[in-house]
């Protein structure tokens, strides 16, 4: 039987290290940015998003209107700075709106 650490840590602590052994971080990534996203652009654009997808620090957003996609991309700087201060690290380096 293994034995028992006497070591007192912070939950907060055991559960980023178990994150990091099983390599948990990009798929807590993804739904953290999807999350982000439904967060700040609230319902009126969420009617409109069919998907959002992060890949390789890059964040695809479907959209079924194309008019609020030509809006969205006069802003796509303001978004990405907005959606990285929310997740708290630059996770998104660049949207794409399909």
């Amino acid at each position: 039987m293994a034995k028992r650490k006497n070591d007192n840590l912070p939950l907060s602590e055991v559960l980023k290290d178990f994150i990091q052994a099983n390599k948990l971080q990009h798929g807590i990534d993804k739904v953290n940015a999807r999350e982000a996203w439904i967060n700040l652009m609230g319902n009126g654009v969420n009617n409109y998003t069919t998907a959002i997808e992060l890949r390789n620090e890059t964040l695809y957003v479907s959209l079924s209107s194309s008019v609020l996609r030509e809006e969205l991309s006069h802003g796509k700087t303001k978004i990405m700075e907005m959606l990285n201060e929310e997740l708290g690290r630059d996770l998104v380096k660049k949207i794409v709106l399909r």
